[in-house]
């Protein structure tokens, strides 16, 4: 949730500006650089996490290998998973602010009529 209180303004931007924008090189772009992150690290992702459920179920062997004390590397795998959740996150904010935001405020002051 925003911090920053937003006011309605007086009148509500109509079907065609919304048309306009969704049209807009803006709009577009904004689309094609969330596409272009959001697609690529959720293969990765999915693909590691499809290696963990494969390895657990079909090499036990290597997944209960000790590797140090009761610790072992399913257990390692796991805890990875977890990691790499936040290490994502942390991308996708960096992403967001960098090259996300920036254009999503212009769009937003010109629906809205702000002049930005």
């Amino acid at each position: 949730m925003s911090t920053v209180e937003h006011t309605p303004s007086e009148s509500a931007p109509d079907a065609q500006t919304w048309v306009d924008v969704q049209a807009s090189d803006d709009f577009a772009q904004l689309k094609h650089r969330l596409r272009k992150f959001v697609f690529p690290v959720s293969g990765l992702f999915l693909a590691w996490y499809l290696l963990y459920v494969l390895l657990a179920d079909y090499a036990h062997g290597f997944m209960s290998t000790k590797v140090f004390g009761n610790i072992n590397v399913g257990l390692i795998f796991g805890l990875l998973q977890f990691v790499s959740t936040f290490v994502i996150t942390t991308l996708y904010v960096r992403h967001a602010n960098k090259n996300l935001d920036p254009l999503a405020e212009k769009l937003r002051g010109e629906i809205e009529g702000d002049g930005k």
